[in-house]
């Protein structure tokens, strides 16, 4: 459901194409390490990875939405719509990562 979500979001996020292309692919990767994750249910590195990509991409999104965010004037609808997406899937993104660390804890880790 994490990567679901994500993914969603990071599809409507990147529909109007006022974040650039980094954004796209940074989230995207992550979310396929999620997928990795989720076929290996027994490694605690691909988890470890998630986790820790899923973090970096806060970071990544905060940079990508301050810099990129488009002025008053130029700002139609499906432009909000995009940066709304990517700022709600921002939010969102340290609750999904509370939910993978206690997967990470329940594969083991410490």
């Amino acid at each position: 459901a994490i990567i679901l979500v994500h993914w969603l979001l990071t599809v409507w996020g990147c529909m109007d194409y006022v974040l650039p292309s980094s954004y796209a692919w940074g989230n995207f990767s992550v979310l396929a390490v999620g997928i990795w994750a989720i076929v290996q249910r027994d490694s605690l590195d691909a988890i470890t990875m998630f986790l820790t990509g899923l973090l970096l991409t806060v970071l990544t999104d905060i940079i990508h939405i301050s810099i990129f965010y488009p002025s008053h004037d130029f700002l139609s609808d499906t432009k909000r719509f995009s940066i709304g997406m990517a700022i709600f899937s921002l939010l969102l993104k340290p609750v999904s990562c509370y939910l993978v660390y206690r997967m990470y804890r329940e594969r083991g880790g410490e």
